[in-house]
């Protein structure tokens, strides 16, 4: 299933100018690359169904200091836009995208992060692919996994069980 993606272009005003819609996330991240050459203005992609926002470009630096910026890899639709808008409703920036292929697509062109976030909702070899990459891509930047019982992801920086978000939503505050 392909998804609609809609690239915004945040105006001096503070006020939000959709510029396209696009299929596939490939063609957002692409149309959002070209959109922020273009323009000194700050620019995002969000999925059209979701409103979640999957990739930003040219954020001003004084945004980038006030709030921590994380990057959420989650494999259950449901679940990632409550742990994203969690996450959002404490302060912090989120990127957040389902599965590791879109994860891969948007961290292609490294940015910043302070933190990556992998949810639980995939077989272990999944989960350990993507934080063995993002390992190799992002050495510096700290990795906490959501884990379901009885698994845990040896190279993350934090593992917790995921039953709740009392636990990893402490751990995202020390970060």
């Amino acid at each position: 299933m392909v998804r609609e993606y809609e690239i915004f272009e945040v105006l001096p005003n503070g006020s939000t100018q959709r510029i396209a819609a696009v299929s596939g996330l490939e063609f957002a991240h692409r149309g959002l690359q070209e959109l922020a050459k273009l323009t000194s203005n700050e620019c995002f992609a969000a999925d059209a169904k979701t409103r979640q926002v999957v990739a930003q470009m040219n954020v001003p630096e004084t945004k980038r200091r006030l709030a921590k910026r994380i990057f959420h890899i989650a494999y259950n639709e449901e679940l990632g836009v409550r742990r994203a808008g969690l996450l959002r409703s404490s302060g912090y920036g989120v990127i957040s995208v389902i599965g590791n292929e879109r994860a891969k697509i948007l961290l292609s062109s490294i940015q910043h992060y302070d933190l990556f976030i992998v949810g639980h909702a995939a077989p272990e070899q999944t989960r350990r692919e993507m934080v063995d990459w993002l390992k190799l891509k992002y050495p510096k930047v700290k990795i906490l996994a959501l884990n379901p019982s009885h698994q845990e992801l040896s190279t993350a920086d934090y593992n917790v069980l995921q039953n709740g978000p009392e636990d990893w939503l402490r751990i995202v505050a020390q970060q």
